[in-house]
């Protein structure tokens, strides 16, 4: 089972432990990469993604809904990983390689709850 975590040795830990026995070999290569050059080769390989849920205590609220994209990246404040890899924003991919064609999406509501901003990513109708 393939993961795209970076650099937090405890979440590798869980997830090496919960796959122990299960005859699952857990793989993480991206491990140790630089988070910045990961999210530019990113969009360089042509992935599409919208923030969908923001941590109010690491990053603003604005970034819920939002294109990740180089200006997105470019606009980051220090100490927000640009791959949220510390759970500063969470994100769906809609396009890039592997998809058959781009999910056609909008962003509905966006809430907050219990210091989330979280934004509603619909398939449009059709």
């Amino acid at each position: 089972m393939v993961f795209g975590d970076l650099f937090l040795d405890d979440v590798r830990r869980y997830r090496e432990q919960s796959l122990e026995g299960t005859g699952i070999l857990p793989m993480f290569p991206l491990w140790g990469r630089a988070t910045d050059a990961v999210a530019r080769q990113v969009l360089d390989l042509g992935f599409r993604a919208l923030i969908t849920c923001v941590d109010l205590s690491q990053a603003p609220a604005d970034l819920a809904g939002r294109n990740f994209d180089s200006a997105l990246l470019d606009e980051l404040s220090r100490g927000i990983d640009p791959c949220g890899e510390n759970g500063e924003f969470h994100t769906v991919v809609v396009s890039g390689p592997g998809f058959t064609r781009p999910l056609d999406v909008f962003v509905g509501e966006t809430v907050e709850r219990e210091g989330f901003v979280f934004a509603d990513v619909c398939l449009r109708a059709g």
